[in-house]
């Protein structure tokens, strides 16, 4: 429903079903649209105030909270107490690990360790607020967000006294860490949106230290390249890899640096790869869509894979968009009769059913479509801060707030960490594929219910009859894995589903290491288990998913032959690997 639609059903300012003043509309009546649109496109303005609004007329419930708060600030007051006196006594909240207490101090000091057990008390009565105002299902979604965010702004590690490694380092350092610390803030301040830096990228150069498997550009159009990779073996499997990265990050999450990267690890294990890096989008490509993706995105590179290699099949890999973008192919492939081009996919953390996407619904509602839409439509995309900020705030304590206790009070210099560098080399996206995605996925699910048409063709999920290993992250918050576990009922082959340690991005980092740990089961069809079912009954294996996944490739690469030619006659090389695309230069 559209802003204009819900206040045609409603007089402005007066919840018709209520009787009641609804501050937040009398706002929005007065308004301009267009400005709401820039100011706050997510709704945050509407939420502060219904929740403002819902306290106050819930008082009782609200008393609760507060009376629950004191009776539980008191036990927490005599476990302190306690402690101080010699007692080991424990208190009244569960301590879960978080980076930003894990000085010993925290524990080992009755102090400290009963500032964070008020802080912790803080924490849940916020959640208990929004419990207590009623709200509806969207906005209290909004409004718990909105806590958390809160929440990680009064911890106590974001100010000098509160912060026992701060404190310490100040000391060692006589002042001067306290000095460098606040340069550093005031430098994110004026150049990083007012966040602390995540990681020094000095040393993690594109093309050098990451993104650095050898290869070519051998294909090039208006919205990507295609890079082919060199081969690193005497012989390779007869049916090639393509590579369907996400078209919202650019393609090397999966070629980090070396050692670390997924694209490295199949060309050493006998494969030959090609990926796709799509061009950053800008103004001129405002008019771009969904099925311009797939048409000059995976369905040409499949034509490019094809002539060169001269192979009838392709094996097709995706990651998250990807992951999807590499499916909605395999689907538009059968309904053109040309399933015999797909031999198999391998989706990771990839989501075919949005009827439960996780916590980035807060940001998935008609009227921030709308408003969304607005915002775009001045510029032809959407900002690349606009995309990394709403992922931050949905890790805010991992993303932000883990960073300003070393970066802001201790000085010190933010890591250079590979996956960080990646994930702050973000990209904009065109403002018609953005809605596009936007509607006809979060809010419609019209791939999942079979009702999504691209180019003509009607395109259904169970039509994908090849095999499928589909690799979801136990900790992913962006595609849950019992949501990406509903894959499993959808598509109409055989699938191994895989669960990985970690999250959305260490998930897919994932190589062989002392950390690493998978569970694997084959499902498939109407009668596959729950997710929670087949994690009991799954094999649970202590290594990197990526040695079960090269063993399942393996059996699907058919015979070893030569290694192909990098390009061919009718696509020759035109660069070295990384490509242009990748740096923003093309």
């Amino acid at each position: 429903m559209t802003v204009e639609q819900h206040r045609s059903r409603t007089p402005v300012g007066r919840d018709a079903a209520a009787g009641t003043v609804d501050v937040a509309t009398a706002l929005e009546a007065v308004v301009p649209a267009d400005v709401l649109a820039e100011v706050d496109p997510a709704l945050w303005g509407r939420t502060v105030v219904q929740l403002a609004q819902g306290l106050v007329t819930h008082p009782s419930d609200v008393g609760r909270v507060v009376a629950g708060h004191a009776a539980l600030a008191a036990r927490i007051g005599t476990a302190t107490l306690a402690r101080a006196m010699g007692s080991a006594a424990e208190g009244p909240l569960p301590v879960e690990k978080d980076g930003r207490f894990k000085d010993a101090t925290w524990e080992e000091n009755p102090v400290y360790w009963g500032v964070r057990q008020q802080y912790l008390a803080v924490v849940q009565t916020l959640h208990d607020l929004v419990h207590a105002a009623s709200l509806d299902e969207s906005s209290r979604e909004r409004a718990a967000l909105l806590m958390d965010v809160l929440g990680s702004v009064l911890s106590p590690t974001n100010l000098l006294p509160g912060n026992p490694s701060a404190l310490k380092r100040a000391f060692e350092t006589g002042g001067s860490s306290v000095l460098a610390g606040a340069r550093q803030m005031l430098d994110d301040l004026a150049t990083n949106q007012g966040r602390p830096q995540q990681v020094d990228r000095s040393s993690l150069r594109v093309g050098k230290e990451l993104a650095a498997t050898p290869g070519k550009v051998v294909y090039r159009n208006r919205l990507m390249e295609l890079i082919q990779f060199e081969p690193q073996t005497d012989e390779v499997h007869e049916i090639p890899i393509l590579v369907s990265p996400p078209w919202i990050n650019k393609y090397y999450i999966m070629d980090l640096s070396p050692g670390r990267s997924l694209l490295e690890w199949a060309v050493q294990h006998g494969h030959t790869v090609f990926v796709i890096s799509y061009r950053d989008p800008d103004e001129s490509m405002a008019d771009v869509g969904l099925d311009d993706y797939l048409e000059l995105g995976n369905l040409a590179a499949l034509d490019v894979v094809q002539d060169i290699t001269g192979a009838e099949k392709v094996n097709l890999v995706g990651l998250c968009l990807g992951g999807l973008m590499a499916t909605i192919a395999g689907a538009m492939l059968h309904a053109r009769g040309q399933e015999h081009r797909l031999n198999s996919l391998t989706l990771t953390n990839t989501l075919l059913d949005y009827s439960d996407p996780g916590p980035v619904s807060s940001f998935v509602d008609p009227e921030i479509l709308d408003r969304l839409e607005r915002k775009m439509a001045k510029t032809g995309y959407l900002p690349s801060e606009s995309m990394a900020g709403t992922f931050d705030l949905l890790r805010a304590n991992d993303l932000i707030f883990n960073y300003v206790g070393p970066n802001w009070l201790e000085g010190k210099a933010p890591p250079a960490f590979d996956i960080l560098a990646w994930n702050a080399d973000s990209t904009r996206m065109p403002a018609k594929m953005h809605a596009f995605y936007l509607r006809h996925f979060y809010l419609m699910n019209e791939l999942a219910r079979g009702e999504l048409e691209l180019l003509g063709e009607h395109l259904s999920l169970k039509s994908v009859t090849n095999d499928t290993f589909i690799v979801a992250a136990i900790n992913d918050h962006i595609a849950p894995w019992r949501t990406s576990f509903q894959s499993t009922t959808l598509l109409g082959g055989d699938v191994t589903f895989t669960l990985s340690n970690g999250g959305h991005i260490a998930g897919v980092v994932n190589p062989p290491g002392q950390k690493a740990k998978y569970w694997i089961g084959t499902v498939g069809g109407d009668s596959a288990p729950d997710a929670d079912t087949w994690k009991q009954r799954a094999t649970e294996v202590k290594a990197s998913w990526w040695e079960p996944w090269r063993d399942w490739m393996g059996e699907r690469g058919g015979g070893m032959r030569q290694p192909p030619p990098i390009g061919s006659d009718a696509y020759p090389p035109l660069e070295d690997a990384p490509g242009s695309y990748v740096l923003g230069t093309g």
